[in-house]
């Protein structure tokens, strides 16, 4: 995804970290001496979007974290997918909100993923669309899978396939929409879907801070990553990013007005570190999700990557050690 937006008030930062309060005595579970792979959306650009098959093939290759989001049905089901809409990855049009989870459970999660070229360009020679209609059964899967494993899945299905892989839920709305009502929406019934988990490896995050801030009040046992305004109020001022906040989301760099400003470098991850925080970094527009700038991460001691290639993010790993500095 791109998410470039979720840092627009923190466009002035300029790479500049306010000190930090302290934080809780408790080690944060969330730090590791060992850079996380995480799998953003299961891989996007190596396997079809937020697909089951994605996030099983992202295990196999070497992923640790698997990074998602989620919309809310019309009947107040918790799917995994990453628009708002059906359009750019299904058989589907429309919005999530707008649509059963009888109707998207019918639809071709992988429908227009290719691995030439822009990944979800819908103007390919249907050869190029390799996993097309295998959630429909018109073609036979790859050994080892179903076609369930093709098409939109629910999160209570996911949390139930990967009982001990710790998971990265973003809560998504209308983003073009004015005002934060789908969003706050989602949140409650997010909540209410993780209060009969029994787990606590599952960390929120929203583009919205009042979405964070209201699932934390619902759930309070999970951790959080904060939004747009719980990560100003701590890069901006040094104050508290909010209740419940574990980790920070961040870009590498941010494009405004034509200015690159650095928002992860070894010093702020290093002074987040300080205070507690883990760091986990997502690929903005500007950002180059590739070897070079993955090891620039690993040597920065980022707790995880948020890449859409595991299998090559993995391999970048396994040659480049985080320095004995990086401890957990």
């Amino acid at each position: 995804m791109s998410r470039l937006s979720r840092l627009s008030l923190l466009a002035v930062l300029g790479g500049l970290l306010a000190a930090a309060p302290a934080a809780a005595a408790d080690p944060n579970p969330w730090r590791e001496s060992r850079t996380w792979n995480i799998a953003h959306q299961g891989g996007e650009d190596e396997f079809p979007s937020n697909t089951m098959y994605a996030f099983k093939q992202a295990m196999k290759v070497g992923a640790d974290m698997l990074e998602l989001d989620v919309g809310v049905t019309k009947d107040d089901q918790v799917i995994v997918m990453h628009d708002t809409t059906l359009d750019r990855t299904t058989n589907g049009t429309g919005t999530i909100a707008s649509h059963t989870l009888a109707q998207i459970r019918r639809l071709d999660g992988a429908y227009w993923f290719s691995r030439r070229g822009e990944h979800y360009g819908h103007d390919k020679r249907r050869a190029a669309y390799r996993f097309r209609a295998i959630a429909t059964g018109k073609r036979k899967p790859p050994k080892g899978y179903t076609r369930a494993d093709f098409r939109v899945p629910t999160l209570r299905e996911l949390l139930r396939a990967f009982p001990r892989t710790p998971i990265n839920v973003e809560i998504k709305g209308r983003t073009k929409a004015e005002g934060v009502d789908e969003y706050l929406t989602n949140a409650r019934v997010l909540a209410s879907l993780l209060n009969g988990q029994p787990r606590r490896d599952v960390i929120v995050v929203s583009f919205k801070q009042p979405a964070v801030d209201l699932f934390h009040e619902l759930a309070p046992q999970f951790p959080v990553a904060p939004g747009i305004d719980g990560a100003a109020s701590f890069l901006l001022g040094g104050v508290s990013p909010g209740d419940g906040v574990v980790a920070f989301q961040l870009p590498i760099t941010y494009v405004l007005n034509g200015t690159k400003l650095n928002v992860t470098t070894p010093e702020n991850v290093a002074r987040a570190h300080e205070a507690g925080y883990a760091w986990h970094n997502w690929f903005g527009d500007g950002d180059a999700d590739t070897p070079p700038t993955w090891r620039n991460l690993i040597g920065w001691c980022v707790d995880g990557v948020m890449t859409a290639r595991p299998r090559a993010f993995e391999r970048t790993l396994q040659a480049t050690p985080n320095p004995a500095a990086c401890g957990g």
